[in-house]
């Protein structure tokens, strides 16, 4: 019986062994140690404050909690840079007595990605992601907030995807 047990651990430990390419993340082995996310100014024709800050801190937050990359505000392995370009709220459908029965909040980030130690990795790309919200609804307060977050949520995501999962 301890043979078998012997045996178990040490297949376990040699299949282990082999895992070391991935992680749970789905990042691919990293040469990088430490990151930086430039402030993405809102370059956009419209307007809405604060959410430049948000959003770079919502990219930070992201790729802290999902690499052991570390942060550091210069001289970063993998820089993120960009700004948002477009932030629009369209009527997505209309009701009998023409007034909007659904809109859309549609957000556009352009990035820019450097990695320093493999710049074939390197790109610059527009992600954009958008939340439909009731027409009687305005776009402020909750409405507002909870659009922001599901719309960074799926862009710095997505950004995320593109940069290091590769997937």
């Amino acid at each position: 019986m301890k043979k078998i047990y012997s045996l178990f651990a040490l297949l376990s430990l040699f299949m282990l062994s082999g895992c070391s390419v991935y992680n749970f993340t789905g990042t691919g082995k990293i040469d990088a140690k430490t990151f930086q996310v430039n402030f993405f100014h809102n370059n956009a024709d419209l307007i809405e404050p604060g959410i430049d800050r948000t959003f770079t801190l919502a990219l930070q937050d992201l790729i802290m909690n999902q690499t052991n990359l570390n942060l550091v505000s210069n001289g970063g392995d993998l820089v993120y840079e960009g700004e948002i370009t477009d932030y629009r709220i369209t009527p997505m459908t209309a009701t009998a007595d023409q007034q909007a029965a659904q809109n859309r909040l549609s957000i556009r980030v352009n990035v820019r990605f450097m990695n320093k130690k493999k710049e074939t990795d390197d790109f610059e790309k527009s992600f954009e992601f958008y939340y439909d919200f009731p027409g009687r609804d305005l776009p402020t307060g909750s409405v507002l907030s909870e659009a922001i977050r599901v719309i960074f949520e799926r862009i710095t995501q997505d950004i995320f995807n593109e940069s290091l999962a590769k997937w």
